[in-house]
């Protein structure tokens, strides 16, 4: 049986439309209600700007043999046990028949700062992925194969994540790849350095302007950090469960 990648080009780009609408929405809210958050914190407080990737990644999940599977998105069924801490709050889960099916993460960042936010999703992604899986050599979901584990990135496509940032290590050389390379270029090595190592299944990283909340618009950086790759990947984990 093919794959259904269920028209996610259109999908993604309605998902891009919303998360623009989503900010745009409450930060428009917090005024109405005079206690509007500082800078761009007003758009995120919401909560909800990534939905329209969650019903994408739902879409895939029915047209690829899954319809019966728990989609866990209430934030009290979002919990995973973890080895260096307690539990872990994803952002969607995906469970069958007691089994773990997938574990995904969906994140954001705007300007205008993006050096420090680049840094803690850094931290964060790496944190998340090596928690996880050391709790799944221990057991912790049981006897099952391997999850699914993504991570997906929106970016501003904006001149402050495309411009070369300079770096400075006084004892020894960065990587070259670093070199001048800009907070999206950044965000592109980390996904792939997050898939080669295996600490992801997939990464992927996106671009959009903020015009994009009229025509959906977003930027792919690399095939291998591109939607395409995820959602084939995806799609392929979930046809092989439906399979079992």
């Amino acid at each position: 049986m093919s794959l259904d990648l269920s028209n996610y080009e259109a999908k993604a780009k309605e998902a891009v439309k919303v998360f623009w609408g989503n900010r745009a929405a409450a930060a428009a809210k917090q005024r109405e209600l005079d206690r509007e958050d500082q800078g761009e914190r007003a758009g995120v407080t919401a909560g909800k700007n990534m939905d329209g990737f969650l019903a994408l990644i739902q879409d895939v999940v029915r047209a690829n043999g899954l319809a019966d599977a728990h989609m866990m998105m209430g934030r009290r069924v979002l919990c995973l046990p973890g080895f260096f801490r307690p539990t872990k709050l994803w952002d969607l889960l995906i469970i069958n028949k007691k089994r773990l099916v997938a574990a995904l993460e969906l994140k954001s960042q705007v300007g205008p700062s993006f050096g420090n936010n680049f840094n803690n999703r850094t931290e964060e992604a790496l944190g998340t992925a090596v928690d996880l899986w050391t709790a799944f050599r221990e057991g912790a979901f049981g006897e099952a194969p391997r999850p699914f584990v993504g991570w997906l990135m929106l970016v501003e496509d904006a001149p402050g994540s495309r411009s070369p940032v300079r770096d400075t290590s006084p004892h020894f050389p960065l990587f070259p790849e670093f070199n001048g390379a800009s907070y999206l270029d950044r965000y592109n090595i980390l996904c792939r350095k997050l898939t080669q190592e295996r600490l992801y299944t997939t990464a992927t990283i996106l671009a959009s302007p903020r015009s994009a909340a009229k025509t959906g618009d977003f930027t792919e950086l690399s095939e291998l950090t591109g939607l395409k790759t995820f959602i084939t990947s995806f799609a392929g984990h979930i046809a092989a469960e439906a399979a079992r």
